[in-house]
């Protein structure tokens, strides 16, 4: 007797988008008109290599390692929130060459998202605002303002450490912190701290907090949570959106910090 084994194929279906179609989705999320003068030009469709898109990979910047994440995951599209090339060029470094033929050879398109991401209104801000848990947030300039249980500046420092899993540095010992305002990245401006001392807040958590800002600002307690670990939630949460919103995968690639701390004892 003979038996026959019919072999069976299993195909799974691939979804793919045109990346017009992305493109056009990205900018109702975020318009570019949202975006501060400094960006024009520099946001937006960055690299446009492929029309069909099959996977996505978001993250906060398009440097080497992410590409070469976003290659080994087999994406055709890279969503960052700052661009692989910010500043006009005249020599090209071999980092940047590296990253170029990454994108080239693996066929990756590039979109940025930068200060028109920071404006919209479950962007950069509201995603970190919602990763600490402010309540009865309201939004100031690009910023967000909401309130904590009472706390102080040491309990409030602990608090934001443990929720971005960062390390962070803060001036302006305090109790009853009640009033925080949070701008991911380098927010420690005047133009923003200024705000925040309308509003009457306890705390300010951005990054970059430089010496003339301490000087200037006592009355506040200021917390430097580092520059990715306050916008790369907000990256995250646009990487959950788009899986929402589209057919196609999308996919977030988290870089380690290389930042480390020493224990002064």
């Amino acid at each position: 007797m003979i038996f026959v084994v019919s072999e069976i194929s299993v195909f799974k279906e691939v979804f793919c988008m045109e990346l017009e179609k992305i493109v056009e989705i990205l900018e109702q999320i975020a318009p570019l008109e949202l975006a501060d003068d400094f960006d024009r030009g520099k946001i937006g469709l960055i690299l446009g290599l492929k029309n069909d898109i099959e996977k996505i990979a978001v993250a906060l910047d398009a440097n080497l390692y992410v590409l070469k994440k976003a290659a080994e995951m087999r994406a055709d599209l890279l969503i960052t929130h700052h661009t692989l090339i910010f500043h006009p060029i005249n020599k090209i470094s071999k980092s940047l060459a590296s990253s170029l033929k990454l994108a080239f050879e693996n066929g990756i398109s590039l979109y940025a998202m930068h200060t028109n991401y920071d404006r919209e209104r479950e962007g950069i801000n509201y995603a970190l605002a919602v990763k600490i848990g402010l309540k009865n947030c309201e939004t100031v300039e690009i910023g967000r303002i909401g309130e904590v249980e009472p706390c102080s500046s040491a309990e409030l420092a602990s608090h934001i450490s443990k929720c971005l899993q960062t390390p962070v540095v803060y001036a302006g010992e305090r109790e009853g912190i009640r009033k925080v305002m949070v701008i991911g990245g380098s927010g420690f401006k005047s133009e923003f701290l200024e705000i925040g001392r309308a509003n009457r807040i306890d705390a300010f958590i951005s990054s970059e907090l430089k010496h003339e800002v301490l000087r200037a600002y006592e009355d506040i307690c200021m917390i430097d949570a580092t520059h990715y670990a306050t916008e790369s939630p907000g990256m995250e949460a646009l990487c959950l959106r788009l899986c929402e919103l589209l057919e196609i995968e999308a996919e977030f690639i988290e870089q380690p910090s290389r930042l480390r701390t020493i224990d002064r004892t």
